[in-house]
């Protein structure tokens, strides 16, 4: 087998015509390539020169504060003053009837002797005694006197109902009162009301805070 060995630093001794063939391919060759690079950058000296300079951007506007127009719903409250209460009328009570009762509880029942009576030294007996003869002088000047009948007609225990607009001085609500009426609960008291008073017409000059005079035994 035949071995070749190539010496690539030896230079051609011979310039023929396949040399010549080449040499000048290469020139054109080069050539071609210069003349492609004068063309590409006279066009790009070209478009520098064609474009028209941007004229700067005028400044942008400062912002405009943006103004709402808020509608301010405002509520007048207005005070109506409310109509003056009636003026409460008190009646001035006159000391002599009730004095005059006050006698007549004295005289018939000795009424205030009883009462002003330290009973705490008596026996039960004793004061149970003593009261039944306060009790049938009270019920004398009473019955003679004065003229007395339950508020309400029902027997004590019933229930009652009370419409709107009852008589407040009449009936006294007591225990949960809750709300307004109509009320229905039970009658504990009937109450007692005066259809008649009969009391003696005092003399003129008598001094009615004098319920009981002294006696005095001769």
């Amino acid at each position: 087998m035949n071995t070749y060995t190539i010496d690539l630093s030896l230079r051609p001794t011979t310039f023929d015509l396949w040399h010549v063939c080449l040499a000048g391919t290469a020139a054109v060759l080069a050539l071609i390539l210069i003349a492609v690079l004068i063309s590409v950058l006279l066009g790009l000296r070209r478009c520098k020169k064609s474009e028209p300079v941007a004229a700067p951007a005028p400044p942008m506007p400062a912002p405009q504060p943006e103004i709402k127009i808020v509608e301010k719903i405002v509520e007048v409250e207005k005070i109506v003053q409310a109509p003056a209460p009636e003026p409460v009328i008190l009646k001035e009570a006159t000391p002599d009837a009730a004095l005059q009762l006050l006698s007549l509880l004295q005289k018939e029942a000795r009424f205030i002797d009883f009462i002003k009576e330290d009973v705490g030294a008596f026996s039960d007996a004793d004061i149970g005694a003593a009261a039944r003869v306060v009790h049938q002088g009270c019920v004398k000047a009473i019955n003679e006197h004065f003229t007395l009948a339950p508020v309400s007609s029902d027997a004590e225990g019933n229930r009652v109902t009370l419409n709107p607009g009852f008589d407040a001085a009449s009936f006294r609500l007591t225990g949960n009162i809750v709300g307004q009426a109509p009320f229905t609960g039970t009658l504990v008291h009937k109450g007692w009301q005066v259809t008649d008073l009969r009391l003696p017409k005092l003399t003129e000059g008598h001094n009615a805070k004098i319920v009981a005079p002294a006696e005095v035994e001769l």
